[in-house]
Formats: C-alpha cells, structure tokens, sequence
C-alpha cells in the first residue's frame, strides 16, 4: 500500500529523533519547568500549519494550564512581511519569566523572527522547533540578516527536509506529505513530560489540565485556571 511510505517515513523520523534530540529535549524541559516554577507561562507560536504544534502544548488535556498560543489571525499569509510581527506584539505582554516556543521549519520569515526578537529584548527564554539543517542552508527574509534558530536557547531540531515534504509520487513532479508537525509535536510533548517529571521531583506539583470529557473535568480545570486566568485568556 501507498500509506505504508508514509508509515515508513515517520518511524525512521521517530528513530532519529530520539537518537539525536535527548539532549535538546532535557534543556529545553529545563526552560519550561525554570519558567513555570517562577510563575511565568509558556507562550507558543507558529504560523501558517506550524499553529497545530503551538496549540499542541497549549490549552489540551494533558497538557500544562499555564500555556497560550499567540494567535496568527492571517493564517501565515503576512508571514513574509516585514513589521506584521513586530506589529502583533505591540499589545502582548511578556513577564521575564515567560518561556517563548516559536515554531518554524524554516526559521527564515520575519513575522516569527520579530517574535523572538519581543521576546529576547524582554529576557524571556526562548526555545525554538525548527528544521536546523534546512534553516543553516537558507538565508533571512528579515533586514537584520537573523534566522529564528539564532535567537534560541534550546532548539529542538525536527531533523526535517527543505520543503517538509517527504514522499515521492511517480507521475508528480513535486513530493508530498509533511512531517515536520509531526517531528514538532514529539519533540514538544517529551519536552514538557520531562518538564513536568522534574517540576514534580522538585516537589513543585505544576497544574495540568484534565479532559472535560471526563466528569468533574470542567470544574477541576476552572479551579486551576483562576490563577493564570489574567494571562493565559489575554489577547495580543
């Protein structure tokens, strides 16, 4: 079957990942759990399709409560424009102890570079999904020259391909099928499992939201939320 490619291809992306990201993941686990015991939160961005990794980490069962995605409204259609990021952010809020998560393949566009750079100047930590390889061989659609990748404490490497996409079609002259929100979905979700583990040997107990499927969900989320309320529902 066709569909066994695709199969094939994510597993070898698992395999490498887990031989060559431990690292990356430990430090970036650091940040987040660094960041949420001194009462900041996790801002997320991505735009375009990198929107599903932000939203992966913020605001789902399972995942911590102190969270937010930064909202790309446009979808990734400014996100070769120059000044729409700085724009965006003119009305956010970032506290010195929040921790950014900026998501790009390619790491080259200005609207998550001038995101990264809101967050540096305000000394919030940053850690950046990005394919490494891919983004060292490009050059910046930004005036200052800068990629995303440079801006980062912890990058996290979706060990991805130019383009993203992965499977060859005979009969198509272009390959199909992403992998890169795959890769930056992995990557996030082992960073913040090893956030929460060492939060919890440090005796911090960071809140975590319950499914509202499950009964009594709902009214165990609100009680948590109160305390991050102000933040997390804020919008830029």
């Amino acid at each position: 079957m066709s569909c066994e490619k695709y199969f094939d291809a994510v597993e070898a992306l698992i395999k490498d990942i887990k031989n060559t990201q431990k690292e990356n993941i430990k430090k970036a686990a650091e940040l987040i759990a660094e960041s949420i015991m001194n009462g900041g939160i996790l801002q997320t961005f991505g735009s375009g399709h990198s929107y599903a990794a932000a939203i992966e980490i913020a605001g789902r069962a399972g995942g911590l409560i102190p969270a937010k995605a930064i909202e790309d409204r446009t979808m990734g259609m400014f996100e070769i424009v120059e000044g729409v990021g700085t724009r965006l952010m003119e009305n956010a809020y970032a506290d010195k102890n929040d921790c950014f998560v900026l998501i790009s393949n390619s790491g080259r566009n200005p609207l998550s570079i001038e995101i990264a750079k809101y967050a540096k100047d305000r000394g919030c930590k940053i850690i950046v999904v990005t394919s490494l390889e891919v983004s060292k061989a490009l050059t910046s659609r930004h005036s200052s020259g800068t990629m995303l990748y440079e801006y980062a404490d912890a990058i996290l490497d979706n060990r991805g391909v130019e383009g993203d996409s992965a499977i060859s079609v005979e009969g198509l002259p272009v390959k199909v099928c992403g992998l890169s929100s795959i890769a930056a979905d992995i990557l996030l979700n082992s960073a913040v499992l090893e956030a929460i583990e060492l939060m919890v040997s440090k005796g911090f107990i960071p809140p975590v939201y319950i499914s509202e499927n499950v009964d009594g969900g709902h009214e165990y989320n609100l009680k948590l939320k109160a305390k991050y309320a102000d933040r997390i529902f804020r919008k830029p």
